[in-house]
């Protein structure tokens, strides 16, 4: 989100946006679609070019921090005080340009979800610096929400006069654009966007709205594609034949996954709340930073940086993980998750949740005995992703994907049911911005201090 007072897609963020809103309230004409699919699909391709920079920059850093230059002092990516000093530092770095530099590193992660508000151009430069220092330093944040604002500013500062498409339909193009990319196909956006077209009274065919987003979002996740970008998908051992037994053993999981996420929503506000209350950013993220490091001490290094590829480590080898270590990597990530989105840092919390829902769902099928580990893990991840999204059909689709088993659809479609009574009316995995009159520290008034 912008700072208060810049307003347009130089300086403001835009609020959320309504998929094809502005195409008319009968939906688009085959004409409108043909035009708009060029702004679409470049919207895509330019989603994913800036996602495989930003994170191709963050390989680049993180191959220097945890690798080239701890050997300089006899260390490695695991030992204690070196884990400790950088994400200290990372902390640290991060609050000095939430603080000093322009236009502080956008809106508060914390405050917002992938559909925005977003950014105003002025914040672009010191939220990369951010997301790219967070995902190099080991913070346990993922890149989407920041990803999704730079793309989403982006696109409308560059697109909203030169292709007089409207600012709505272009921040919704590059949420969709970044999603594909992100998740490595285009059927996540659909689903995703498919609640978002369900909760909109207009008219029109739901393919004709969709049409636009699952464009960008090919366009995206073709290019990420192409890029040799990591995708959000592993091999378990197949499910098999379904048993009846499975459905009430998969609930387990998928509850105690989905309490998890909830007891995580009502903590997240309290420690947002607490860290904040040291007012100055370079104070509480390198507080933050501190307690990171700890966590990242107890953990070990697959508790650290987002959790894909630390997912694909646990998904390698199930067995060499004990039902206690994986206990411990679930607490220790959700805690670590919560810290880093609470101090300052800037990044999306899917990503690190379904590194919890999987190290959860190890746990389940290490203790329960004959469930199936694909539908194990497929479950812990669901359960603590609806909790954490509120978005039933991307909880689906990630349980289901990330074991790469279409047979647990079926089970997950009956499991996610009872869930979603437990979680609807639960506290969000996001803290509210203040209310309108409530005072808040300004970014200039933090310099002073």
């Amino acid at each position: 989100m912008s700072e208060p007072g810049e307003s347009g897609p130089s300086g403001a963020g835009a609020g959320a946006p309504e998929p094809g809103g502005a195409l008319g309230a009968t939906g688009p004409s085959v004409k409108q679609l043909i035009v708009l699919s060029v702004p679409a699909v470049a919207i895509g391709i330019g989603s994913a070019l800036v996602l495989w920079t930003v994170s191709s920059l963050a390989e680049l850093l993180e191959g220097f921090l945890w690798t080239t230059l701890p050997a300089s002092f006899g260390a490695d990516e695991a030992t204690p005080w070196w884990i400790f000093t950088v994400l200290t530092l990372t902390g640290a770095a991060i609050g000095a340009v939430v603080w000093l530099v322009p236009g502080h590193a956008g809106q508060d992660s914390a405050t917002t979800e992938l559909n925005g508000p977003f950014p105003g151009l002025k914040a672009l430069p010191s939220l990369v610096i951010v997301v790219t220092l967070s995902l190099a330093g080991g913070v346990s944040l993922g890149p989407e929400n920041p990803i999704i604002a730079i793309n989403a500013a982006l696109s409308m500062a560059l697109l909203a006069r030169a292709a007089r498409v409207p600012q709505q339909l272009i921040a919704a193009l590059a949420i969709a654009g970044t999603i594909g990319a992100l998740f490595g196909t285009p059927v996540a956006a659909a689903l995703v966007f498919t609640g978002l077209v369900g909760a909109m009274k207009t008219g029109g065919s739901l393919w004709d709205r969709l049409f636009l987003p699952l464009a960008s979002a090919g366009a995206g996740a073709a290019t990420m594609d192409l890029l040799g970008g990591s995708k959000m998908s592993f091999e378990l051992e197949p499910m098999g034949t379904l048993e009846p037994i499975y459905l009430l053993t998969g609930l387990v999981v998928a509850a105690a996954s989905a309490l998890l996420g909830i007891a995580a929503a009502w903590v997240f506000p309290h420690l947002h709340r607490a860290f904040h209350a040291l007012r100055n950013p370079i104070i509480f993220t390198t507080l933050g930073g501190m307690v990171l490091g700890v966590l990242g001490i107890l953990g070990g290094p697959i508790t650290l940086f987002k959790g894909l590829e630390q997912t694909g480590e646990l998904l390698k080898d199930p067995s060499a993980y004990s039902p206690g270590q994986l206990a411990a990597f679930t607490g220790i990530k959700v805690v670590a998750m919560l810290v880093a989105a609470s101090a300052g840092f800037r990044g999306g919390r899917i990503f690190p949740v379904v590194f919890v829902g999987t190290a959860l769902g190890l746990f389940g099928a290490a203790v329960i005995p004959d469930l199936p580990i694909a539908l194990a893990v497929a479950c812990g991840v669901m359960g603590i992703v609806l909790a954490a999204t509120r978005d039933g059909w991307i909880a689906l689709f990630i349980g289901a994907a990330i074991v790469g088993d279409t047979t647990v659809l079926a089970p997950l479609c009956l499991i996610v049911l009872p869930v979603w009574l437990m979680v609807t009316k639960a506290p969000e995995l996001v803290v509210s911005p203040p209310a309108p009159g409530v005072s808040v520290p300004n970014p200039d008034t933090r310099r002073k201090l």
